[in-house]
């Protein structure tokens, strides 16, 4: 089973990165740190390795994705509540991020996303620790899903 998770992301400017994350409450270790990379910390498990262009090119023969034009992957993760999703959000477009989905509502869940510099998808989520009502309904009103 696996004990830690390390998401390598390139980016194109390392010091607007680390700005823009640090603008959102996000810390680095300085041990990973230096001109080509960056290790953000998530939690005690999880970190996102920011990785300059083209530094990022050495650890695969593929090509590298625009992510401002297409769409590689959405990076989620959880805060304590509603209120600190949307602050979350604000500070991501007060710091350069821009607008990516509408908030969706569920009741049980509540989440809102935003673009970084580099155009890497990141969603912001509060869900309720109670979990989703045992008769499969949106709690708190909301409505729910399309599918």
């Amino acid at each position: 089973m696996a004990k830690q998770i390390y998401l390598n992301l390139p980016v194109k400017d390392l010091k607007r990165s680390v700005d823009f994350f640090t603008a959102l409450g996000f810390s680095f270790n300085p041990d990973y740190t230096d001109e080509n990379a960056t290790c953000m910390i998530i939690n005690d498990d999880a970190f996102v390795m920011l990785l300059v262009e083209g530094f990022f090119k050495t650890f695969t023969s593929k090509d590298v994705a625009d992510a401002t034009a297409s769409t590689e992957a959405i990076l989620a993760f959880s805060v304590d509540s509603r209120d600190a999703v949307d602050e979350t959000v604000r500070k991501a477009l007060a710091a350069g991020g821009t607008p990516s989905q509408e908030v969706q509502d569920y009741g049980f869940m509540y989440n809102h996303s935003f673009q970084d510099p580099d155009g890497h998808l990141w969603e912001v989520m509060w869900m309720d620790p109670a979990g989703p009502p045992a008769d499969g309904s949106p709690a708190g009103g909301a409505e729910a899903p399309a599918s």
